[in-house]
């Protein structure tokens, strides 16, 4: 897979530009007295902690206010869906993910495709995942861990936030790729998938690194691998894939704003150059860069160029691995 961070980096270009347009339309009233940004996955994951993380800002640069909800379920195609069948007027807004927005429609019968049914706005945080085991499996390294499961076939499962999410797709990868059997439990959310992995009732599982970092200090489970290009700041002791002698083993979890379409194109401008101005902002550009976030920011139309390149990558990975909703 390719380098995200690499495919990311087209979005910046323009975005001045974007910003610099909104002129007039920037100084009048915003539309909606209330916007609802959906998260569509339970409070704890990568998600919900970014839609929490620029909902202030958001709020303060459109001069209304931003309020959170949460709509989970289905692996994320019901808030998706939800926001997608919204009034295109700008009251309604998405926290998607490469999950909802591009993994999903080759593995669900979905009613809206998110593809035609959202309109981009710009992208937030692109992070790697982490394998990640519980502290009590006699597993300190993926070699390790590879051995004790092919002496114990069938009896180790690993935990993901839902069908077709990247933290199972990544999990069906490590099998094929290292001819192991692990059993796939799926939930509604990374965050109770990782409340069982931390208690013992799951063995493993992928998980973001902003989400599982601070749970690293607990002593209750141990990382062996990320997926990015090179080690993340925040765990410059954890190998990487690639450098473990899997090259094909790259990804990053990639999330961005979305509004209904057919939401006219000066209000998506305006909301671009809002979020812009909020991965600006010094406390959110520090929070991004200690998630291990590449920087992402652009224009609605670089975002929608970089989506349209991830749908047949993500195609090709449902493909290859297998994997199949549960």
């Amino acid at each position: 897979m390719k380098n995200p961070a690499r495919r990311f980096s087209s979005l910046a270009a323009g975005t001045a530009l974007a910003v610099a347009s909104l002129g007039a339309a920037a100084q009048s009233a915003y539309p909606c007295p209330t916007v609802k940004l959906v998260s569509p996955y339970p409070p704890g994951g990568t998600t919900d902690i970014l839609a929490r993380l620029i909902q202030q800002g958001l709020g303060k640069e459109l001069g209304t206010t931003v309020i959170v909800e949460n709509k989970a379920g289905a692996s994320s195609n019901i808030g998706t869906e939800y926001v997608a069948a919204a009034a295109p007027d700008g009251c309604t807004l998405l926290l998607g993910n490469n999950t909802g927005v591009a993994i999903n429609r080759n593995l669900y019968k979905l009613r809206i495709d998110p593809v035609k049914g959202l309109a981009p706005v710009g992208a937030v945080a692109s992070v790697p995942l982490v394998l990640y085991v519980n502290a009590g499996l006699p597993a300190n390294s993926l070699s390790q861990l590879v051995d004790l499961a092919k002496k114990n076939p069938g009896k180790f499962s690993y935990a993901s936030g839902g069908s077709g999410s990247p933290q199972h797709l990544m999990g069906e990868l490590l099998k094929l790729e290292q001819n192991i059997d692990l059993a796939h439990i799926p939930y509604k959310g990374q965050g109770p998938a990782m409340q069982d992995v931390v208690s013992g009732q799951v063995q493993m599982a992928f998980e973001t690194t902003s989400v599982i970092v601070p749970q690293l200090a607990s002593g209750r489970v141990r990382a062996l691998a990320t997926t990015g290009v090179v080690r993340p700041k925040s765990l410059p002791n954890v190998p990487t894939m690639k450098e473990l002698g899997m090259p094909d083993f790259v990804t990053e979890n990639w999330y961005g704003v979305f509004a209904p379409a057919r939401t006219p194109p000066a209000l998506v401008q305006r909301l671009n150059g809002a979020l812009n101005a909020v991965l600006d902002s010094k406390d959110v550009r520090a929070s991004l860069e200690k998630m291990g976030s590449a920087e992402v920011k652009g224009t609605p139309e670089s975002f929608a160029k970089f989506i349209a390149k991830e749908l047949p990558l993500w195609e090709s990975v449902v493909k290859r691995s297998g994997a199949k909703v549960d």
